[in-house]
Formats: structure tokens, C-alpha cells, sequence
């Protein structure tokens, strides 16, 4: 019995270690976690270049941090555009010049959801006549300013206290942050959908995150100009999670065209369906639901002219 009873006070004794040591472990990693969580958040401090970006430009004071309950206080007005792009964090910094104290360079970068995130919010401020410069994936400059985007990350640098700024400058100082970011610096891939489709402007596409064209059922999809038959129009897709959920957004539309009073022709393909109307807002327009995508044009005096580029788009599409 003795025997027994020991055996009985060691298991008893190994399952009070075992629990007791579990309960340690699990506190440990409790105590951990934030930590670790802060480490992430706080790492994009050390994307803005200490302690400057050039001779006689230097931090003027430490860098800043923004989430999404105080990126109003940064750029309040502007702050509802970043977030349908899965902001996630902005670090700031402004520099002066040492010879001349009033003028500042404030150098935003923000952290968004995702590389498409970040080229739709870039492409928001993008001007298709803008001087394109090499840093990152993309960036443009001006006398003002200059803005690029890299991985997930919107970079904008804008000159305070003058009207300008030396470009080279604007530069010096992107290609400091740039080296500071992930070396991603790839494009999206869903801007290889319109890349090199006659008749698309040249950096006029767009990457919309929520109502595309304006539209809550159009959920989120790339849109840009193209000069069709000496027609200035836009093309757009829809990008949608499933074939029944981008039907839902077609029904959706020729619904709000139905109760708008707007004729319209539909046809049925085995594998796909399209519209022909009259768009309150944007002319003549040509839409077609093929797979989770819906295939669009737009501003067109005679809706029909689209097919051949929609098709262009549908195959490619289904290329993916």
C-alpha cells in the first residue's frame, strides 16, 4: 500500500510541475506579446533618415506616429481617403535647413494594408503629366513636392515655409527613406491588366478601394482613361471574391438603372452576361459580368464601341 501510495503522490506531484509550469510559459508569452506588438508598430520610426537626409538638413525635432484614431490630428480632411486602403500606421518627421532655419521638409511615410494599398493611395495624388522620377516602384516630383510608393508603404515629402524646393533635394531625401524600406519594388500585378492596352493613357490608371466610378455596389477595381476612336472615355474592372458576388453587383447596377428610368440591352452569353445604357452620370456605358469580375466603360457617345477592349480585358483576366 505504501508503494502505492507513493507512485499515486509522484503523479500527483508531476501534474502539479507540469500545470505549474504550463501557467509560466503562458505568462511569459502574455507579458511577451505587447512588446513584440510595439516592436512592429514602432519599427517604422526607422524609416525616416537620422539625423538627416542631406548636408545642413537635419531632424528638427523626433519623429511622430500616427494610427487610425489620430491621423485626423496629421491631416485632418484628408485622413477618410487612407483608410478603405488598410492604413495602418504613419511616422513623420520635418527637417529644417541649418543656413536657413524657416525652411522645413516634412516627410510622411505611411504603412497601408497591402502593395496595391499603396499604389491606390499614390495613384490618388499621381498626375499623368507629372515628372516621373526612379525611387521605388513608382514616384513623380514637382517644385513642392515629391511622392513615391515601395512594398506597402506611401511615401510623400512636401517642402513648408518656401513655395519651393530644388529637386535634387526632393530627391536626395526620397532615396534616404527608400533605402530605409522594404527592397520590394515591384508594381502590383494587377496593373499588368490595362499595360499595354491600345489606347490607355499613360499613368492615368487608378486603383480604387471602395466605389468604384461612385457606386457602393462596385466595390473596389483599377479605372483609367483611354482615348477610344479619338474618344477620351475610361475603362474600369471590378474586382469581386466570387462569380455569384460579382452577378450580384451586375443585378445590383442594372437595378439602380431600372429605378433611374434608363433603357438598357442586356445580353446572356453562356459564361457571361453585359449591359448597353444610358448611365445618369457618365453617358453611354458598356458592362459585362464575366467569372468574379465585372468588365466596364464609361463618358462613351456610343456604348457599343467598348466590346473589343472589354474583350481585351476578359482575356486577360482569365489569364490570371
Amino acid at each position: 500500500m505504501n508503494g502505492h501510495y507513493r507512485q499515486l503522490r509522484m503523479r500527483s506531484l508531476w501534474r502539479s510541475a507540469l500545470i505549474a509550469f504550463t501557467i509560466m510559459c503562458v505568462f511569459v508569452i502574455i507579458m511577451s506579446a505587447p512588446v513584440f506588438v510595439f516592436a512592429a508598430e514602432d519599427s517604422i520610426k526607422n524609416t525616416l533618415p537620422t539625423p538627416g537626409f542631406a548636408p545642413d538638413w537635419i531632424m528638427k525635432d523626433r519623429v511622430t506616429l500616427y494610427n487610425s484614431d489620430t491621423l485626423f490630428d496629421h491631416i485632418n480632411g484628408e485622413a477618410e481617403l487612407y483608410f478603405p486602403y488598410g492604413f495602418n500606421r504613419l511616422a513623420t518627421a520635418t527637417y529644417l535647413n541649418q543656413k536657413d532655419p524657416e525652411v522645413w521638409v516634412v516627410v510622411d511615410v505611411y504603412r497601408m494594408g497591402s502593395l496595391l494599398d499603396a499604389f491606390g493611395i499614390y495613384s490618388n495624388y499621381r498626375k499623368a503629366d507629372g515628372a516621373g522620377i526612379m525611387i521605388g516602384a513608382e514616384g513623380f516630383v514637382s517644385s513642392s513636392q515629391l511622392m513615391f510608393y515601395q512594398d506597402r508603404y506611401f511615401v510623400r515629402i512636401q517642402v513648408t515655409g518656401a513655395t519651393s524646393l530644388a529637386q535634387d533635394l526632393f530627391i536626395a531625401c526620397g532615396r534616404a527613406v527608400s533605402r530605409n524600406l522594404p527592397p520590394n519594388k515591384g508594381r502590383p500585378g494587377e496593373l499588368e491588366i490595362l499595360a499595354g492596352i491600345p489606347g490607355v493613357v499613360t499613368k492615368s490608371e487608378r486603383y480604387l478601394a471602395q466605389s468604384l466610378i461612385g457606386y457602393a455596389f462596385f466595390r473596389r477595381g483599377m479605372i483609367a482613361d483611354v482615348i477610344l476612336g479619338g474618344e477620351p472615355v475610361q475603362v474600369f474592372v471590378v474586382f469581386e471574391n466570387s462569380t455569384d458576388a460579382a452577378r450580384k453587383a451586375f443585378d445590383d447596377y442594372r437595378s439602380y438603372l431600372k429605378t433611374e428610368g434608363k433603357e438598357m440591352s442586356v445580353i446572356k452569353a453562356i459564361d457571361r452576361i453585359s449591359l448597353t445604357a444610358v448611365d445618369p452620370l457618365y453617358r453611354g456605358v458598356f458592362v459585362e459580368q464575366s467569372g468574379p469580375y465585372l468588365i466596364g466603360a464609361i463618358r462613351m457617345n456610343e456604348a457599343s464601341a467598348a466590346k473589343p477592349i472589354v474583350e481585351q480585358l476578359r482575356e486577360r483576366l482569365l489569364k490570371r
